[in-house]
């Protein structure tokens, strides 16, 4: 009996003995992982890897923006317009104006007496939060709100106490005998700023007095007994015990609170826009006004970039106390 096989067994057969002789060439695949396994088992690329991401956005968000800054600071760019290179015109031009140099002076005023308020109330709220008390965590949740809720929206509402007409503030000062400026606190002179330092005091208090409270948690107590046992008192222990050992986490908060209020912008230019008559301004509000409003983008580049050897100074400052202390 003769078997007769389908039409297309005759073109099947050779197609699949070519593709069972082409199989063994054709089989780069566990090859190509294999070697990638391999590859990503070295912590070199794999470190390169893992790092481009965070790489790619610093290029594109503070790198690329650093260089371009420093570009229009020494050229005469304008909103419109590329301009031309003028070298350290504009930093000429700012050190020669009244304005700018009020604007430092009153930056750094701004910054050491906001930070030396927010250093003492935040120590002495961390100090007050450490202890036992019913409803502790409560309290210290309660403490973060002036943190946690939006700058410019708290800043709203103290714009509404500060104003002469709408503030509750007269009402509460006229039984007590305190005279209340007929202008407001911001439309003086010589109140404004303590009205600007006050509301970044009440916003900045709660960073400190957390921060500064995660560090005393991390004290051991048998620290404070055993100098309770040799005669310490509060004071002593304070001194002797509780300082040295939040050094390091003092150390950091306040250089984060220095360079955060050293380029401060929203509570100034909610308040007063650097007013009246310039008594209030800042390196970044004074940056703004210029390029902004004035359309002067290079001089108000070279204002903001004033600010970058300072805060360059107070970072070398910082590392270099970190240094000595991990190799006394």
């Amino acid at each position: 009996m003769t078997v007769t096989s389908p039409p297309g067994a005759a073109a099947a057969a050779p197609a699949a003995a070519g593709a069972a002789a082409a199989a063994p060439g054709a089989r780069p695949r566990p090859a190509a992982r294999a070697a990638l396994g391999t590859l990503l088992d070295r912590e070199g690329p794999l470190g390169y890897l893992l790092m481009t991401p965070a790489l790619l956005l610093l290029l594109v968000f503070i790198a690329y923006p650093f260089v371009l800054g420093i570009w229009y600071s020494m050229s005469d760019v304008r909103i419109f317009g590329r301009g031309a290179f003028i070298g350290l015109k504009n930093y000429a031009d700012l050190l020669h104006s009244p304005v700018f140099l009020q604007a430092v002076r009153n930056s750094f005023v701004y910054t050491g007496a906001a930070t030396v308020f927010k250093l003492g109330l935040g120590l002495a709220m961390a100090l007050v939060l450490n202890q036992h008390f019913p409803l502790k965590n409560v309290v210290r949740a309660g403490v973060l709100l002036p943190y946690i809720v939006p700058t410019a929206l708290s800043t709203l509402a103290f714009l509404l106490a500060f104003n002469p007409t709408l503030s509750p503030l007269p009402w509460l000062f006229r039984p007590l005998g305190i005279p209340y400026p007929s202008t407001g606190f911001l439309g003086d002179s010589g109140l404004a700023m303590g009205a600007v330092i006050y509301v970044n005091v009440w916003r900045g208090t709660p960073f400190f007095a957390i921060t500064l409270l995660a560090g005393l948690q991390t004290i051991p107590q048998d620290l404070y007994e055993a100098s309770a046992i040799d005669g310490a008192g509060a004071g002593a222990r304070f001194r002797n015990v509780t300082l040295p050992l939040l050094a390091p986490v003092l150390t950091v908060v306040v250089l984060f609170s220095v360079i955060q209020t050293f380029a401060d912008f929203q509570i100034v230019q909610v308040l007063t826009r650097g007013g009246p008559a310039d008594s209030t301004h800042l390196f970044a509000t004074l940056a703004y006004q210029i390029g902004m409003q004035g359309g002067r983008l290079g001089q108000s580049a070279a204002g903001s970039l004033f600010m970058l050897p300072f805060l360059a100074l107070l970072v070398v400052a910082q590392l270099w106390y970190t240094r000595r202390n991990a190799n006394p």
